[in-house]
Protein backbone atom coordinates (compact mmCIF):
# COMPACT_ATOMS: atom_id res chain seq x y z
CA UNK A 1 0.00 0.00 0.00
CA UNK A 2 1.35 3.43 -0.96
CA UNK A 3 0.10 6.70 0.54
CA UNK A 4 0.63 10.43 0.11
CA UNK A 5 -0.80 12.47 2.97
CA UNK A 6 -1.45 15.96 4.27
CA UNK A 7 -2.80 17.26 7.58
CA UNK A 8 -4.50 20.65 7.65
CA UNK A 9 -6.17 22.81 10.28
CA UNK A 10 -8.79 25.44 9.55
CA UNK A 11 -11.13 27.52 11.62
CA UNK A 12 -13.45 29.41 9.28
CA UNK A 13 -15.22 29.14 5.96
CA UNK A 14 -12.81 31.69 4.55
CA UNK A 15 -10.02 29.12 4.98
CA UNK A 16 -11.79 26.51 2.87
CA UNK A 17 -10.78 27.86 -0.53
CA UNK A 18 -7.11 27.32 0.34
CA UNK A 19 -7.86 23.90 1.85
CA UNK A 20 -9.75 22.87 -1.31
CA UNK A 21 -6.86 24.04 -3.51
CA UNK A 22 -4.36 21.99 -1.49
CA UNK A 23 -6.55 18.90 -1.66
CA UNK A 24 -7.03 19.26 -5.42
CA UNK A 25 -3.29 19.51 -5.85
CA UNK A 26 -2.68 16.33 -3.85
CA UNK A 27 -5.62 14.28 -5.14
CA UNK A 28 -5.99 15.52 -8.71
CA UNK A 29 -5.11 12.15 -10.24
CA UNK A 30 -7.48 10.12 -8.04
CA UNK A 31 -11.13 10.28 -9.11
CA UNK A 32 -12.73 8.67 -6.01
CA UNK A 33 -12.67 10.84 -2.87
CA UNK A 34 -14.04 9.47 0.41
CA UNK A 35 -15.14 12.01 3.03
CA UNK A 36 -15.37 10.78 6.60
CA UNK A 37 -16.32 12.69 9.72
CA UNK A 38 -19.24 13.20 12.06
CA UNK A 39 -22.50 14.87 11.09
CA UNK A 40 -22.13 18.64 10.77
CA UNK A 41 -18.33 18.71 10.54
CA UNK A 42 -18.33 20.31 7.08
CA UNK A 43 -18.05 17.51 4.53
CA UNK A 44 -20.67 18.99 2.20
CA UNK A 45 -19.32 22.51 2.61
CA UNK A 46 -15.85 21.33 1.62
CA UNK A 47 -17.31 19.51 -1.38
CA UNK A 48 -19.04 22.76 -2.40
CA UNK A 49 -15.66 24.54 -2.37
CA UNK A 50 -14.01 21.74 -4.34
CA UNK A 51 -16.77 21.81 -6.93
CA UNK A 52 -16.50 25.59 -7.27
CA UNK A 53 -12.78 25.26 -8.00
CA UNK A 54 -13.49 22.49 -10.51
CA UNK A 55 -15.87 24.74 -12.45
CA UNK A 56 -19.27 23.41 -11.37
CA UNK A 57 -21.94 25.66 -12.82
CA UNK A 58 -24.91 24.46 -10.74
CA UNK A 59 -25.91 24.44 -7.07
CA UNK A 60 -24.00 21.90 -4.98
CA UNK A 61 -25.98 20.35 -2.14
CA UNK A 62 -25.97 17.11 -0.24
CA UNK A 63 -27.80 14.29 -2.03
CA UNK A 64 -29.08 12.84 1.24
CA UNK A 65 -32.36 11.59 -0.23
CA UNK A 66 -31.36 11.13 -3.88
CA UNK A 67 -28.08 9.35 -2.89
CA UNK A 68 -26.26 10.91 -5.88
CA UNK A 69 -26.16 14.33 -7.53
CA UNK A 70 -24.47 14.96 -10.85
CA UNK A 71 -22.91 18.37 -11.40
CA UNK A 72 -21.85 19.80 -14.75
CA UNK A 73 -18.60 21.71 -15.08
CA UNK A 74 -17.29 24.23 -17.54
CA UNK A 75 -14.91 21.47 -18.70
CA UNK A 76 -17.77 19.14 -19.75
CA UNK A 77 -16.62 16.62 -17.14
CA UNK A 78 -19.34 15.63 -14.68
CA UNK A 79 -18.73 15.39 -10.96
CA UNK A 80 -20.71 12.86 -8.94
CA UNK A 81 -21.58 13.60 -5.31
CA UNK A 82 -22.85 10.78 -3.11
CA UNK A 83 -24.28 10.78 0.41
CA UNK A 84 -24.70 7.28 1.80
CA UNK A 85 -25.79 8.26 5.30
CA UNK A 86 -29.27 6.80 4.83
CA UNK A 87 -28.14 3.48 3.32
CA UNK A 88 -29.20 0.41 5.21
CA UNK A 89 -27.19 -1.99 3.05
CA UNK A 90 -24.57 -1.80 0.28
CA UNK A 91 -27.03 -3.31 -2.19
CA UNK A 92 -28.82 0.06 -2.24
CA UNK A 93 -25.64 1.61 -3.66
CA UNK A 94 -25.34 -1.22 -6.16
CA UNK A 95 -28.95 -0.58 -7.21
CA UNK A 96 -28.06 2.97 -8.32
CA UNK A 97 -25.04 1.69 -10.25
CA UNK A 98 -22.35 2.99 -7.91
CA UNK A 99 -19.69 0.74 -9.46
CA UNK A 100 -20.21 2.35 -12.86
CA UNK A 101 -19.82 5.81 -11.33
CA UNK A 102 -16.66 4.76 -9.47
CA UNK A 103 -15.20 3.29 -12.66
CA UNK A 104 -16.12 6.34 -14.79
CA UNK A 105 -12.82 8.17 -14.26
CA UNK A 106 -14.71 11.31 -13.24
CA UNK A 107 -14.57 12.79 -9.76
CA UNK A 108 -16.79 10.94 -7.30
CA UNK A 109 -17.11 12.69 -3.92
CA UNK A 110 -18.59 10.29 -1.37
CA UNK A 111 -19.93 11.24 2.05
CA UNK A 112 -20.34 8.40 4.57
CA UNK A 113 -18.21 5.95 2.54
CA UNK A 114 -18.03 3.50 5.43
CA UNK A 115 -21.51 2.35 4.43
CA UNK A 116 -20.07 0.89 1.21
CA UNK A 117 -16.62 -0.15 2.43
CA UNK A 118 -16.44 -3.37 0.41
CA UNK A 119 -17.10 -1.38 -2.79
CA UNK A 120 -14.16 1.02 -2.42
CA UNK A 121 -11.87 1.00 -5.44
CA UNK A 122 -8.19 0.03 -5.24
CA UNK A 123 -7.14 3.69 -5.34
CA UNK A 124 -8.93 6.48 -3.48
CA UNK A 125 -8.41 9.79 -1.69
CA UNK A 126 -9.48 9.46 1.94
CA UNK A 127 -10.37 12.68 3.75
CA UNK A 128 -11.21 12.62 7.44
CA UNK A 129 -12.47 15.77 9.16
CA UNK A 130 -12.92 16.22 12.91
CA UNK A 131 -13.92 19.28 14.93
CA UNK A 132 -12.20 20.38 18.09
CA UNK A 133 -14.20 21.87 20.96
CA UNK A 134 -13.05 25.38 19.99
CA UNK A 135 -14.48 25.01 16.47
CA UNK A 136 -11.18 24.39 14.72
CA UNK A 137 -11.31 21.61 12.14
CA UNK A 138 -8.56 19.04 11.66
CA UNK A 139 -8.39 17.43 8.26
CA UNK A 140 -6.24 14.42 7.40
CA UNK A 141 -6.13 13.38 3.76
CA UNK A 142 -4.31 10.47 2.15
CA UNK A 143 -4.08 9.16 -1.37
CA UNK A 144 -4.26 5.41 -0.91
CA UNK A 145 -3.51 2.69 -3.42
CA UNK A 146 -3.97 -0.92 -2.41
CA UNK A 147 -2.48 -2.62 -5.43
Amino acid sequence: MKARSVSLRFRSLSDLDAVAAQLLELGAEVPVWLFEGPMGVGKTTLIQKLCAQLGVTSTVQSPTFALVNEYNTDQDAPIYHFDFYRLQHETEALDIGVEEYLDSGFFCFIEWPGRIRSLWPLAYFLINIVANEDGERMLNASVVTTY
